[in-house]
């Protein structure tokens, strides 16, 4: 499980991973938010209506939700399952508050590596956030505020990686995952 606050680059580092490696497959969330202009509804999210969110999680279909800037997340329980059945490396792209609860809900049945993915600091986290134009002013403090709430739980995680540099980043987060294969392998 991967987590940032936003604009920490986690979309960006998950995506190059998985160019890097075919086997490893990103658990795609779960979403009442409308698509931003180049997202693709089963691609990027699976963007449903909250009475379909609702149903969906009241039958138990999804392994965490959560209310995120009054919109609500889910990562889709049978498609993680599945994937992880079939020996593939899952990458779930989530929140503080999802990580929590996947912890939760798979216990022990499951390897779980966490990384949590920290800005270089809080001006750059905003100029991020600014530079991409998807949302207004206020969202930003929104966003800030809950990033300050989100770094604080970077502790829960076992490991933290500061985005410097996009390419380092990326190739400490795949060494990470690859120490974490080989010593399941190994065991």
């Amino acid at each position: 499980m991967i987590s940032a606050p936003s604009g920490c680059g986690k979309t960006t580092i998950v995506d190059r991973l998985l160019k890097r490696h075919s086997s490893w497959v990103r658990s795609i969330s779960m979403t009442t938010r409308s698509p931003r202009t180049d997202e693709k509804n089963g691609k990027d999210y699976y963007f449903v209506s909250p009475e379909e969110f609702a149903d969906i999680e009241r039958r138990g279909d999804l392994l965490e939700s959560a209310k995120v800037f009054d919109k609500l997340y889910g990562t889709p329980k049978s498609f993680v399952l599945k994937h992880l059945n079939e020996g593939k490396n899952v990458i779930l792209a989530i929140d503080v508050q999802g990580t929590k609860k996947v912890k939760e809900a798979l216990g022990s049945d499951v390897s779980l590596l966490t990384i949590f993915l920290l800005p270089p600091s809080v001006k750059v986290l905003r100029e991020r956030l600014e530079g991409r134009k998807t949302d207004s002013a206020e969202e930003i403090e929104r966003r800030m505020e809950w990033a300050q709430e989100e770094i604080k739980e970077a502790s829960i995680y076992d490991h933290t990686v500061i985005n410097h540099n996009l390419e380092k980043s990326v190739h400490e987060v795949e060494t990470l995952i690859k120490k974490f294969q080989n010593s399941k392998e190994n065991q």
